[in-house]
């Protein structure tokens, strides 16, 4: 192979690695689903599934972006996890920290069974089952945020709330459905007000993105080599800066606005994904 084909072919690989990472970004905290458009990519543009590790390195570079723009929730939770390991849980950092373990909890059950089970595997690239979840809990999430009476804030989240927040986390394991889009929608229900169920899922986040890594890591590592490892950092990078923008963009979006340009979104997404799938 020349050097200019061979040139051109890295090329092509590094467009693939900047689109997958720029799609991450911006879908990851948006309610809309990053699954869903990553796992649809290969199958609706014909290129090759960028594979697990790259799927690692996206992830991580999100959870750099979540954790720098909500640092003062993090350094809270932060601290209250030491708290936690010398046996408080009185103090406000530590309500918070634990609040979070909490809602991790039924999230790595259920994506547990789903990967001994194998229907995580089964799932992945039904485009039928994609739409009709883009769809469904697009609906859901405008139904209740219309309805719902604003009134708390993350000072009222107890245990009980994080546990039931959780099991609305674990839904998310189904592709399509977006772990923020049924986290917001699950706040909301509760009676967050949006700006403070959008932050509680964004916090939500980190615990469930180290978790889920971490898991995939298992996979991967060994057989990384150095280009996959390459690969991989420039993925995290252009990720988590797609993801900052996008998650700054959206907490500023819905203090004036609401959630439904990203409903519409998903339900005339979700109507086509159908709509492909059975026609």
């Amino acid at each position: 192979m020349t050097g200019p084909v061979k040139q051109k072919v890295r090329m092509m690989t590094l467009l693939h690695l900047i689109l997958v990472s720029i799609i991450q970004g911006i879908t990851e905290f948006l309610p809309i689903s990053s699954s869903a458009h990553l796992i649809l990519l290969p199958s609706l543009t014909g290129i090759q599934d960028q594979g697990q590790l790259i799927d690692v390195a996206v992830h991580f570079g999100t959870l750099f972006a979540v954790v720098l723009y909500f640092w003062s929730d993090v350094r809270m939770a932060l601290i209250g996890t030491g708290g936690l390991a010398r046996g408080r849980i009185d103090g406000r950092n530590e309500r918070l920290a634990l609040c979070l373990v909490i809602a991790t909890i039924p999230a790595i059950v259920f994506g547990l069974f789903l990967k001994v089970s194998g229907w995580n595997d089964a799932m992945r690239g039904n485009v039928a089952l994609i739409g009709w979840t883009m769809l469904v809990f697009g609906v859901v999430l405008y139904v209740i945020d219309r309805r719902a009476i604003e009134q708390k804030t993350i000072e009222n989240w107890s245990f009980k709330r994080a546990f039931v927040l959780g099991l609305w986390q674990a839904v998310a394991l189904i592709p399509g459905t977006s772990r923020s889009g049924i986290t917001i929608t699950g706040a909301r229900a509760m009676g967050f007000t949006r700006i403070e169920a959008a932050r509680i899922s964004m916090l939500m986040s980190i615990p469930t993105i180290i978790a889920a890594s971490g898991l995939l890591m298992l996979d991967v590592i060994s057989d990384a080599n150095f280009a996959g490892l390459l690969d991989a950092g420039i993925a995290a990078v252009f990720a988590a800066i797609s993801a900052y923008i996008a998650l700054a963009i959206m907490m500023r979006f819905i203090e004036k606005v609401s959630f439904t340009p990203y409903v519409i979104y998903r339900v005339v997404f979700g109507l086509g994904l159908i709509f492909w799938a059975y026609l």
